[in-house]
């Protein structure tokens, strides 16, 4: 049994560079619905292909920020003049729930560098828990933009700590941080460590609960798990 905390939260600054696709009707819903139902989360291909295509629903509307340049093309008939990408964003995600979303992100973003972060909760006797990092590969981020992924921002902990080991690897000209669902304590924690200034946070939903243990309620359960099967953890 799952035990809420003891009170809901709200997004205490909503004004910020917060970005929610559900909240409009399109086909985004559909695929977020289905991630969600725990009846088709059964299939476990369906499920990481519905978080594939949020990820390139995701790219599709980050795309429209990006800075775009006038290119010549030459077709069997003629030139062209077509507006082109001027950079690919650098695509970074935390293993190994985020894998199916960067995968969407990057069906679109096909000529992007990648970075990997490998971060867990580690689970202490008394019921709490910290942010392990054991891992960060990443091309330089100088004067880049960065799409740094995870599927779910839940106490916002994992997503703050791996933005700032990020910042090892040189300073971006600004970050859009992707998740399908947050919960409102997660957006409230992510404002107040990483900031607002040169950063957009993407969602699907934000929720404004979450269980004792810290899961989004109602979220959809674990990413990681219903994308590639249960794991064992060592102590």
């Amino acid at each position: 049994m799952f035990y809420l905390s003891p009170a809901k939260e709200t997004i205490k600054n909503p004004n910020a560079m917060l970005i929610n696709l559900g909240k409009e009707n399109s086909i985004f819903n559909q695929f977020l619905s289905e991630i969600r139902d725990k009846d088709i989360q059964q299939d476990s291909m369906r499920f990481r292909r519905n978080m594939e295509r949020l990820g390139e629903l995701f790219a599709y509307e980050i795309s429209k920020k990006l800075e775009f340049e006038e290119r010549e093309v030459v077709s069997p008939l003629g030139i062209s003049h077509m507006k082109v990408l001027k950079q690919f964003p650098v695509l970074a995600t935390i293993l190994r729930a985020g894998l199916p979303l960067h995968q969407g992100m990057l069906n679109y973003f096909d000529q992007s560098e990648c970075a990997f972060v490998s971060a867990y909760r580690r689970h202490h006797k008394n019921g709490r828990f910290d942010i392990q990092l054991e891992y960060a590969s990443s091309p330089v981020l100088d004067n880049k933009v960065l799409i740094l992924i995870d599927p779910m921002l839940a106490t916002g902990a994992s997503m703050a700590l791996t933005y700032k080991e990020l910042l090892q690897f040189g300073k971006p000209k600004h970050t859009h941080i992707v998740t399908a669902i947050a919960s409102a304590e997660g957006v409230n924690h992510l404002q107040r460590k990483v900031g607002t200034r040169d950063v957009t946070l993407w969602v699907g939903a934000v929720d404004d609960e979450m269980t004792a243990q810290s899961y989004i309620v109602p979220g959809l359960g674990d990413a990681g798990d219903l994308a590639f099967g249960s794991k064992f953890e060592l102590d």
